[in-house]
């Protein structure tokens, strides 16, 4: 029988002859860790694992469900015969019970869960640039339109807003690139050919309102246990630059919005990153740097990160140094560069003189893995070789019917299902445009009234520059995103009457 603790997550059990329990301290959750393996070593049986044992301490998790796989946290587990026999060789057996914990489903694209969303205006210029690819240029296009936003005062909900933008920008390059630096008519239609790309991937549904409150991720249920916020993301991962920069944001607007909590005897929320590498593949200087600034202070504000990857080599080396939790599962030598990759992980460890890193991490079982946490004062724990404990809730996916029961269980649900539509910078700008046509169409009523008064003659098929801007502007006016840059055509109508 195990005498579990109540102060720590309970792991499995060292098999190197000394029989130890392997626990995660509840009070280093927030000093981040790593799950590496490579595929089928059993990374998510103890994503699993640690994701029940936050729960149960009323700890609210965070996590991506890359295979669809972790959706079974919501129902009882099945007590498979494997199971039951890890339970016992561990010792567990008599404490092992099947249990579901409190789940809520989310989806970017809205089809699996609550639909999460933010604006344009939150998510800002950098990670949407990193969002649709755009080069160092573009991106400083991206930047002067955000700049303009900020000056006409216009909110950036979607991606209709920032369309609206965008020809603002356009029809008025000339003039903003003597202010801020040159606007081209190239970039701007680069970064409307990205913008069509995201929204055929389906990620304008990730923009508008209601955006996501992410104080709804940190609650309990009325027994006390964290909730476990679930996001889909088997069809996300076809987009890991969206995927990528969602994880960043979130990380980016909790480390803004969350007060510092100095030391705790539990994290307040936890967040699970299966496919970590997707966040880094790529990235830009800037951006890395970024991700290492929210990962190292944002532990100050009570939130574990953990990155769940096939081999620690796939974290750049400022973030992996500061991960202090690791479970590290089987890995292949099949090439130079995963044997190289095996050294490394091995020298990240705290040696135990009872065998050889480098050599155990290849002969690793199924569900066996490599553990050091941090004990005591945070340093780390000598690395021992653990049997992990099976877990309490389904292995494998839940049933449509099942998720769609939780769905409809939901309080969220009124909140966040249904799509606003609020005035923001497409619905101004539309507006602006109205009272530009108007305006231009008195004008040119005028201009005719004018012109008839005076002594007959033989009018020229030539049009006058008022005309031609009239109709200019009509053109322009008659697509909804010509509407958005009337205001400034009409300037130059009124200007070549005066003339």
């Amino acid at each position: 029988m195990t005498c579990l603790q109540s102060d720590g997550i309970f792991i499995g059990k060292s098999d190197d002859g000394t029989g130890s329990n392997q626990y995660l301290p509840l009070k280093w959750g927030n000093r981040h860790g790593l799950i590496a393996g490579a595929t089928g070593t059993g990374k998510t049986v103890t994503l699993q694992v640690l994701t029940e044992g936050f729960s149960s301490a009323g700890v609210p998790v965070f996590l991506a469900d890359a295979k669809g796989d972790l959706s079974g946290l919501c129902h009882t587990s099945d007590m498979q015969d494997f199971l039951t026999k890890r339970a016992n060789k561990i010792g567990f057996g008599e404490e092992y019970k099947g249990a579901a914990y409190p789940a809520v489903f989310w989806d970017l694209f809205g089809e699996q869960g609550h639909p999460v969303r933010t604006t344009i205006s939150e998510i800002g210029p950098l990670l949407l640039s990193r969002m649709l690819e755009l080069n160092d240029t573009q991106e400083g296009v991206m930047n002067i339109a955000f700049r303009v936003a900020d000056e006409q005062g216009l909110l950036l909900l979607d991606l209709k807003d920032l369309r609206a933008l965008l020809g603002v920008v356009n029809e008025q390059r000339k003039e903003i690139s003597a202010i801020y630096g040159n606007v081209s008519p190239q970039s701007i239609g680069a970064i409307q050919r990205a913008l069509l790309r995201l929204e055929d991937q389906g990620a304008d549904k990730f923009f508008g309102e209601p955006a996501l409150d992410l104080r709804d991720f940190m609650r309990t249920d009325h027994e006390g246990r964290g909730m476990v916020n679930i996001l889909a993301a088997d069809k996300l991962m076809n987009s890991p630059r969206l995927y990528g920069t969602f994880l960043l944001w979130m990380l980016s607007e909790l480390f803004e919005e969350l007060p510092e909590a100095g030391d705790s005897d539990r994290p307040k929320l936890v967040f699970f990153f299966d496919e970590a590498h997707l966040l880094f593949d790529d990235a830009p200087k800037a951006l890395l740097e970024k991700v290492e600034q929210v990962v190292r202070l944002i532990r100050s504000k009570g939130v574990g990160v953990f990155f769940v990857t096939q081999s620690p080599d796939d974290i750049p080396d400022s973030v992996l140094g500061q991960l202090g939790n690791r479970i590290q599962h089987a890995l292949r030598a099949f090439t130079p560069k995963q044997q190289k990759a095996i050294r490394l992980a091995a020298q990240t460890y705290r040696p135990n003189p009872a065998f050889e890193v480098e050599d155990v991490i290849t002969t690793l079982g199924v569900g066996e893995a490599l553990v050091s946490t941090l004990e005591n004062k945070g340093e780390p724990s000598i690395v021992e070789r653990t049997l992990i404990r099976p877990p309490s809730s389904k292995l494998g996916p839940v049933s449509q019917a099942e998720r769609k029961r939780v769905l409809n269980d939901s309080t969220l649900a009124a909140k966040y299902d249904e799509t606003i539509d609020n005035e923001s910078a497409y619905e101004i700008l539309q507006e602006r445009a109205e009272k530009a046509a108007k305006a231009a169409e008195k004008a040119k009523v005028e201009a005719e009234a004018a012109e008839t008064k005076k002594a007959p003659a033989r009018r020229s098929n030539r049009q006058s520059v008022g005309e031609a801007a009239i109709k200019s502007l009509t053109r322009a006016v008659s697509s909804s995103f010509g509407r958005s840059i009337a205001k400034a055509l009409l300037r130059g109508i009124l200007g070549a009457l005066k003339r």
